[in-house]
């Protein structure tokens, strides 16, 4: 428990006020440069601080009364609030991820260093009175620096060399000098000016203000990058090495780059992870296993990924394959090369990571810079937008289509000119209809189009990238009407994307719908079970009619984050049928591939990996093995308990047979940079080039416009190139800051009234489950979220949530999901969601979240749940009763979702299978004579089951919220759908008309 407080004071004399104004004035300005974010998490404390323009005035030139009032306040903030939490021992452990954790403690640096500045420079009588106070600031600063000693090797700026300097500074009790070079640091890396560096180290490596005004011009701050050295060179050969390359590099140099050295495997595994501005690895000689440094505090930010010190033989080259391999199993964009004396001829013919071997210990430097220069070029390259930019710069006379061409039907007009005003010349100078003069065809590709589709596939770990200008809804059309033929079965998620429906509608292809698991509470669906899938599979083998299944389309991740074990499912799907195509929607998951938590659940990752699995020797010994005991453990069972046997068994494909066929498409424009309707089709089909690449053209050709924007094609080539050079530090931010807010939502005091979010627990059931870890908030403020934990779950389990996906439970305000979107979010906040519930609503952080943007939504939820306390204190007791009836409404009486029916038997292909053509069903509906409606209230639907005819659905009806289809046309109506129609309060329903009713087949029709 905590000690009870000193009692506060007012200032005794104007010596003391002095130096409270003092310190009221810097504590300010350190406060309003701190982010919005940390206001908020001491939201409660620091509402009592004066924090507007008027109070910092009150506090330099008011009256004396006025203040000491106010410097009152700030001696009480400082004593209670700042101090406290400034100097409370905590560690770099306490953060929710590596690059947050960095920025953040340097802000803190920043505000106690100047602090400390303050107290120190203040006269004997004045330090009478903060003596105490400048203790804890000396030994709070001292264990800051010591924490920071152990990140700070692994980035170039500030680096070891500064932050020895600061060590010295602070040693030799130079506090102002501290105070400036911590200050310069903390806002150099806030504002990014370390990267206008030109090989410059410790405390001259700034460039003047002049320079940094051209520089910034020139755009060629952003051009930066940091190679990570890794070898047993002693520290003035390192420096040597650094002197060398930096005399490599001149301003005419498209980049420029700085180093950090490592001489451990450990080190260069953190260095890899903590540092996202490391774009290259060189791996010299001796790299040895375990750090020099303590590295304990690695284990609660980053992965399990430091080697096992009996992992390796005493073989060097070993080594640094293997370091190659596990960098690149963090990171896969990171160029890679090796320095070494043994025999690179040998080394340069094996398997392995290393873009170039190089011989000697660093001998030829020229060649080195010249290819690391090279190699991140390859990345920065974009061929299709620097076409365009190029093309958009000559004199072109247009005679063809788009009299918006070069803007000259804006810029002849009288009426028109404020579309050019508004959107500058440039847009317009690029739009052009022409597929030749330096551009290219997107239906026949040989140009830069087709260079920057090869990019985007080794970007994203694709065999072949395609892209699409209309939206991944085209996407899907493209890919099914390559893999599918008219009767091929299709094993689909019923609760997928429309476009997936329509699909099967234009194919005739036969569909089986997968039910997902049901979240009755909230009024939404999770994922579809592995179970369900296996037993649908054992079925039709047992039917004999495995043989026409073709494909399986699943949503990865779902709308609401949930993710599937894509390894897992993907090989218990192919030990039943060898040859099953898997179509994994990632319409929402195209950052994925990025970050090494989220990549393994990525359809081009694993497809890759099973690739190179099932072609290994160990993996065909590994199959006979089990096929033994599986075949020893059926022994006398009979088809129905083998079955079951099978599907509660953990299966491995046959590697004699199996063909790994993965296709996912991507809304790229969703979660990265790019236009709306910017997407992409990636793929690793085995068995493409002999039987899809034909198909597959005439699908391209049949969907694909032939005045595709130009506009989106080169955001296409510009967000793979961000994604290529900064696509991991960008998905890492993206994630802490949503760590970071459902962490304050769920610990403020005013929040947590009215609001909760969603955690794994609430949307996966335990039986998904096999690691216990169910929650991604810290188990109290100020804890971190245990991301080991977290890894072993997304290894094993089968399903998890996408931890970028905040799903708010509404229930307890007493407003309903779509309320809450529309007048209390948009209205009030101008806050923008898409997806609600009944009683949730979905947040989703993406690369361009800002921290200012979280912080505005946590300010948002804060001033709604004053709001709500306010009216329910007005409230008289009936007005209680109904909003009590409201969230009991919203929090209990949730209507059950029901499964997908069946289809009726007019629309069905087999009486022992489920399977249906949809398409029958769906253009039987075009002739209204076949068609009559049913009002929603009509009694016939209270008793569904008890009339004597069957009503069948005659075309879709989606709701908005939650926005799948509920009804499809031929589905057998039943009580189940019925109930949760009615229960639904939502104004948004497609396919249906409330002045008409359900559309229904007439009972003639379907007979015949």
């Amino acid at each position: 428990m905590e000690s009870e407080e000193e009692p506060i004071t007012f200032p005794k004399n104007q010596g003391e006020l002095s130096t409270v104004k003092k310190l009221a004035s810097s504590y300010l300005a350190c406060l309003e440069q701190k982010d919005k974010v940390e206001k908020i998490k001491t939201g409660t404390e620091r509402s009592k601080l004066p924090s507007s323009p008027h109070h910092q005035h009150m506090v330099s030139n008011g009256s004396e009364s006025h203040s000491s009032e106010v410097m009152y306040r700030w001696q009480r903030a400082l004593s209670k609030t700042s101090l406290r939490r400034l100097t409370a021992q905590h560690s770099l452990k306490v953060h929710f991820g590596n690059l947050q954790a960095r920025l953040d403690e340097w802000n803190e640096m920043q505000t106690l260093v100047n602090l400390m500045s303050q107290y120190s420079s203040s006269n004997t009588q004045e330090k009478e009175y903060t003596d105490q106070d400048f203790r804890k600031l000396k030994e709070t600063v001292l264990k800051k620096l010591n924490s920071l000693d152990a990140i700070e090797g692994y980035y170039a700026y500030p680096g070891p060399e500064l932050h020895r300097e600061l060590m010295s500074l602070f040693k030799e009790e130079s506090y102002q000098r501290l105070d400036r070079v911590v200050s310069d640091i903390a806002i150099s890396l806030a504002t990014h000016k370390y990267r206008c560096r030109l090989g410059k180290s410790g405390s001259e490596a700034f460039l003047t203000e002049k320079q940094m005004d051209s520089f910034h011009v020139s755009g060629n701050h952003s051009k930066y990058f940091e190679v990570l050295v890794v070898s047993d060179m002693v520290h003035h050969e390192l420096d040597g090495l650094r002197k060398q390359l930096n005399l490599m590099q001149s301003k005419k140099d498209p980049f420029n780059y700085d180093f950090v050295f490592g001489a451990s495997f450990d080190d260069a595994v953190a260095a890899v992870i903590f540092n996202p501005n490391i774009q290259v690895a060189v791996l010299g000689q001796g790299i040895s296993l375990r750090s020099t440094q303590n590295l304990n505090f690695v284990s609660c930010v980053i992965p399990p990924f430091i080697a096992k010190s009996n992992y390796f033989r005493e073989d060097p080259l070993e080594v640094s394959i293997h370091l190659a391999e596990v960098i690149k199993s963090i990171r896969p964009s990171i160029d890679i090369y090796l320095f070494t004396k043994l025999n690179v001829e040998q080394v340069a013919l094996t398997r392995n990571q290393f873009r170039r071997v190089f011989y000697s210990h660093f001998g030829d430097i020229n060649e080195l810079h010249l290819t690391i220069v090279e190699g991140v070029n390859n990345r920065f390259n974009t061929p299709f937008f620097n076409a365009l930019k190029e093309y958009s710069t000559h004199p072109t006379g247009v005679f063809h289509a788009l009299p918006i061409s070069r803007g000259n039907s804006l810029a002849r007009s009288h009426w028109i000119r404020d579309m050019w005003d508004f959107y500058g010349k440039n847009i317009f100078m690029a739009e052009t209809s022409a597929t030749c003069g330096g551009l290219d065809s997107l239906l026949d590709p040989h140009g830069p189009i087709k260079r920057a589709q090869e990019l985007a596939a080794e970007t994203f770990g694709a065999a072949r990238t395609y892209w699409v200008t209309n939206g991944t809804s085209t996407a899907n059309k493209i890919v099914m009407q390559a893999i599918c033929r008219p009767g091929d079965i299709v094993l689909i998620d019923r609760n997928c994307h429309k476009s997936h429906h329509y699909s099967m509608c234009l194919l005739g292809a036969s569909v089986v719908y997968l039910d997902a698991y049901p979240l009755e509470d909230y009024a939404m669906y999770g994922a579809v079970p592995l179970e369900h899938i296996k037993r649908c599979l054992l079925r039709f083998r047992a039917e004999g009619r495995l043989d026409k299944v073709k494909v399986i389309l699943l949503t990865n991740c779902t709308f609401d984050g949930i993710v599937y074990n894509v390894r897992q499912f993907m090989e218990e799907a192919l030990a039943i049928k060898p040859d099953l195509i898997f179509l994994w929607d990632e319409a929402w998951w195209a950052f994925a591939y990025f970050h090494p938590l989220t990549r393994n659940r990525s359809a081009m990752h694993v497809a890759s990996l099973l690739i190179k699995k099932y072609k290994s020797k160990d993996y065909h010994q590994q199959y006979l093995t089990w096929k033994q005991k599986m075949d020893a453990g059926m022994v006398g069972l009979s088809d129905d308990e083998k079955d079951e046997f099978l599907i509660s068994t953990p299966l491995m494909p046959d590697p004699t047979r199996v063909r790994v066929r993965v296709y996912a498409t991507q809304s790229t424009h969703k979660t990265l940079t790019c236009l709306r309707q910017g997407s992409m089709i990636h793929l690793r089909d085995q068995d493409f080039n002999r039987l899809v690449e034909r198909p597959f053209c005439e699908a391209y050709f049949t969907h694909t416009s032939t005045s595709p924007n130009y506009q989106i094609l080169a955001s296409l080539d510009v967000g793979r190139r961000q994604v290529a050079l900064e696509g991991y530090e960008f998905v890492q931010k993206q994630i802490e800051k949503a760590l970071i807010t459902r962490e304050r939502v769920e610990h403020h005091p005013r929040i947590c009234r009215f609001f909760r979010m969603l955690n794994i627990k609430q949307l996966i059931p335990a039986r998904f489950r096999s690691t216990t870890f169910e929650t991604l908030s810290p188990e109290a403020e100020g804890m971190s979220v245990d991301w080991v934990r977290m890894y072993d779950a997304w290894r094993t389990d089968e399903f998890v949530l996408d931890p970028c996906r905040l799903t708010l439970m509404t229930g307890l305000s007493g407003i309903d999901g779509d309320t809450f979107k529309q007048k209390y979010l948009m209205d009030q906040f101008e806050i923008q969601v898409n997806k609600t519930s009944i009683n949730t609503v979905l947040f989703m952080t993406t690369i361009g979240t800002s921290r200012s943007a979280v912080a505005s939504l946590l300010e948002a939820l804060c001033h709604i749940s004053d709001q709500i306390q306010n009216t329910r204190d007005e409230l008289s007791a009936a007005e209680d009763r109904i909003w009590s009836t409201r969230v009991k409404r919203l929090t209990e009486n949730m209507p059950p979702l029901p499964n997908f029916s069946h289809f009726h038997r007019r629309f069905r292909l087999s009486d022992s299978t489920p399977e249906a053509c949809l398409r029958d069903a769906f253009f039987l509906a075009y002739d209204e004579e076949n068609c009559g409606y049913i009002p929603l209230a009509d009694q016939r639907l209270s008793d569904v089951s008890g009339q004597s005819t069957e009503f069948v659905c005659a075309n879709f009806v989606i709701p908005y919220p939650p926005g799948f289809p509920i009804l499809v046309p031929g589905q057998v109506i039943t009580q189940a759908t019925i109930d949760f129609f009615r229960a639904l309060d939502v104004k948004e329903v497609h396919g249906y008309d409330p002045e008409l009713g359900i559309r229904v087949f007439l009972d003639q029709v379907l007979q015949k």
